[in-house]
């Protein structure tokens, strides 16, 4: 038997027994049950993380006697149409399950899911962070699964992926740059071609059912996708100037800008026409959003709705 001891950072140890034979799979396993934590990162006295859990303990350079440091991990797990896909942060897997194609099965892609920052979930299909800033999609083709033009451009500028925010059907994200890069169906976001020139120095990003709207350093706004779903902004762009924040009902979007009132454009019965009320739009703090509503708190505590 092979006796190998594992440390958390506070100090407490417990020693650990397994066969020679045993893999790193056979280690994390009895070292979460020992340790009554369900996700552990394993790290050697080399500072080398214990990835590949197919390994065996010979084969990871662990000796008798080594000591481990456990780094307990927090999963997370979002969930799209019909699958699921559990993940922790800097971890080099994410489980899924549900209907294969629609993102439950990620095992063509599995062996590239290595240091994984960030999940973020569409209706179809998932994309993945990793900590040097490339992206791995999977599920649905049509509904984002296709990230080929989006992986064009980043290897064109060699610009890591900071955030990725999405539709129901497509993808956006922004660049270490402050760009940004969008795939999937292009009537839902997915083909930001047209206004690619204006997203610069993007800071924020918020989705309708089938458009995005950005927020950019100097507080204007850029929005792509469907027009009645807020993909068009040129109605109200003029007003549009020093955004602080925007939110998203299905079909529309609102703004706060700097002087605490608030532009609202896309579907009026969801909240796009806020015309009826701009008068008490004053002063406006925050804004929530429902399906098809906003709802503004003033500085006064008062709440203005509409939609």
């Amino acid at each position: 038997m092979l006796r190998i001891n594992i440390s958390f950072p506070s100090g407490h140890t417990q020693s650990l027994s397994l066969p020679h034979l045993a893999t790193v799979r056979d280690l994390k396993i009895l070292a979460q049950k020992s340790l009554g934590k369900g996700f552990l990162k394993l790290v050697t006295d080399r500072g080398d993380v214990l990835a590949n859990v197919e390994d065996t303990l010979a084969g990871a350079g662990i000796q008798e006697g080594d000591y481990l440091t456990a780094i307990a991990q927090q999963p997370q797990l979002v969930a799209a149409r019909a699958a699921f896909a559990l993940w922790c942060c800097g971890g080099n897997k994410v489980v899924t399950w549900g209907l294969p194609e629609w993102g439950g099965d990620s095992s063509a892609v599995q062996d590239r899911l290595k240091n994984v920052q960030q999940v973020q979930a569409g209706r179809f299909a998932f994309s993945a962070i990793l900590a040097d800033g490339s992206v791995v999609t999977w599920g649905h083709l049509d509904y984002g699964r296709d990230s080929s033009a989006a992986q064009d451009h980043l290897n064109l500028n060699n610009d890591k992926v900071q955030q990725i925010h999405a539709t129901p059907y497509a993808f956006a994200a922004i660049l270490a740059d402050g760009s940004v890069v969008s795939w999937g169906d292009p009537e839902y976001g997915g083909d930001s071609s047209a206004v690619q020139d204006q997203l610069k120095n993007v800071q924020q990003v918020q989705a309708t059912e089938r458009a995005f709207a950005t927020i950019r350093a100097d507080g204007s706004v850029v929005a792509w996708g469907t027009p009645h779903y807020g993909g068009d902004s040129s109605p109200v762009q003029d007003k549009l100037r020093n955004a602080q924040q925007v939110q998203a009902t299905e079909r529309a979007f609102a703004a706060i800008l700097a002087d605490g009132s608030v532009v609202a454009w896309g579907d009026p019965e969801y909240g796009g026409d806020s015309s009826r009320v701009q008068h008490q739009l004053t002063n406006v703090q925050q804004v929530h959003a429902t399906a098809r509503a906003f709802a503004a708190i003033l500085a006064d505590g008062s709440v203005v709705t509409w939609g």
